[in-house]
């Protein structure tokens, strides 16, 4: 699989010489600004294993001069070893999954490490790296608001400067959605996450963080540049099975059976399939990722992009809710009041254009 990887990583850079020769004035179309190792669990990976692929991708590609470079973790796969390790590698972010600090919620998701394995992970991690994140889960059935906001507390005890929190969503045919449907544990809800999320921002925001999408807290200069390219609408190519890249006009995603595409790469072959986005694509893709994030919408952008009836459909349809502050236009840019924030997702889709 790894070989089949650094085929792929091979077999794609005609990718960015089209795209640089198509816009000679576009950089971004042809340096790699961040290497990303996420999807699964890319941790089970040996450090030489992702030093062969790092080094792929700079024999193959332009790469700026301090790329940010993420590893996705669990803490178990976190040892002080491997931690040490990887800190001697190429590696300089670390992504981990946490989750929760707390015994019966890690129980309840399934998670395969415990609260102290967490605490512990972080305690060395942060010794030996600088930029962290750590992914929470709130809305968790049976978690109180003081639980929820002693979760927080503890995180920030750690010093990291990056913490991505989510809303717990149940998946069909999962561990924890048999557990609902016995009547085990209680469905989550809304109001419930709504609670958590306001507590979540007030106590981030005093303490340096910077809410600068829906879901990510950044303190300044630690915002994660590969989901700010992806929310910004940039360019990125996915290696690997399952995939997904984009080149600002189309969407192309690899196939997700290993064997499958094992045996295209073997035989020279990209095993993925292409969507080209329409304009209502490209504008309902600005709107959804738009107003999840601090930069919001531009209404100059939407007028030049996508011309005066597009403009004045978002405008026609954002009223209600900014008559509701829900939403609120200032200096042509539209942005979710604090109010709303949590409705972002909802609001969006109510804007959107269907094809």
């Amino acid at each position: 699989m790894v070989l089949a990887i650094a085929k792929e990583i091979q077999l794609r850079k005609s990718e960015l010489l089209d795209c640089a020769r198509s816009d000679k004035n576009d950089a971004e179309f042809w340096e790699v600004e961040t290497i990303y190792f996420g999807g699964g669990t890319p941790s089970v990976l040996t450090t030489e294993e992702i030093e062969f692929l790092i080094a792929e991708v700079y024999q193959h590609y332009s790469v700026v001069e301090n790329p940010e470079i993420t590893l996705e973790a669990n803490p178990d796969d976190l040892t002080s070893e491997r931690i040490v390790e990887l800190s001697k590698s190429s590696i300089n972010r670390l992504s981990i999954g946490i989750q929760s600090f707390f015994e019966a919620d890690l129980a309840m998701m399934n998670r395969a490490h415990n609260s102290v394995e967490a605490q512990k992970c972080l305690e060395l991690a942060t010794q030996y790296f600088d930029n962290i994140s750590i992914d929470l889960i709130y809305g968790i059935p049976g978690m109180s608001n003081e639980q929820w906001q002693q979760n927080i507390e503890t995180a920030l005890r750690f010093g990291v400067p990056h913490i991505s929190s989510y809303a717990l969503t149940v998946e069909p045919k999962t561990a924890l959605n048999t557990l609902i449907q016995k009547d085990k544990i209680d469905a989550p809800k809304d109001e419930v996450a709504e609670a958590h999320f306001q507590i979540l921002v007030e106590t981030l925001e005093k303490n340096g963080f910077i809410h600068y999408e829906l879901s990510n807290f950044g303190k300044e200069n630690y915002f994660s540049k590969n989901n700010s390219a992806y929310w910004l609408g940039k360019k990125y190519i996915g290696i690997g099975p399952s995939a997904h890249s984009y080149d600002g006009i189309s969407r192309s995603w690899n196939v997700a059976n290993n064997a499958l595409y094992l045996k295209a790469i073997q035989q020279n072959q990209l095993p993925n399939e292409k969507e080209i986005l329409s304009t209502a694509d490209r504008y309902n893709e600005y709107i959804m990722t738009g107003l999840r994030t601090i930069w919001g919408v531009s209404l100059d952008r939407i007028e030049a992009e996508f011309g005066g009836n597009y403009l004045d459909y978002l405008i026609k349809q954002s009223e209600k809710f900014v008559k509701d502050e829900l939403l609120a236009i200032e200096n042509n840019i539209l942005k979710p009041t604090s109010k709303g924030k949590f409705l972002t997702d909802g609001i969006a889709s109510d804007l959107f254009i269907l094809n």
